[in-house]
């Protein structure tokens, strides 16, 4: 498997539509997310909101069998649910459709495991 944590800043102004997108995507999209992670691959992932005097950014953690395979899928799928959720995140973060066609140039340093857990 392999992992990455990234941030997206939120746009000024785009918070509202950021929670709106967030609630609508676990809430009654929550089946198609599902069935359009396990398509891509993707085992886990977590958003968090972090509002900061900067401003306010969504801190991502994802984890997939192939990372690079699941931002490729999203980028390029033509699933209407796919699509959906593309130009909410295109819309809310200021990403483009290049941006996603793989991770972002992050790097993990650290990852750390109990194998008691």
């Amino acid at each position: 498997m392999e992992c990455i944590t990234w941030f997206a800043p939120i746009l000024p102004g785009k918070l509202e539509a950021w929670k709106a997108f967030d609630d609508e995507a676990k809430g009654p999209r929550w089946a198609e997310h599902d069935r359009s992670r396990k398509r891509m691959g993707v085992v886990r992932e977590v958003a968090s909101l972090m509002q900061t005097p900067e401003g306010d950014f969504v801190c991502l953690f994802q984890e997939a069998k192939d990372l690079a395979k699941a931002f490729q899928g999203l980028a390029q799928s033509d699933d209407p649910y796919d699509v959906w959720f593309r130009e909410r995140i295109m819309d809310v973060h200021g990403l483009t459709q290049e941006m996603l066609e793989g991770p972002p140039p992050a790097t993990v340093t650290f990852d750390y495991h109990n194998d008691e857990g």
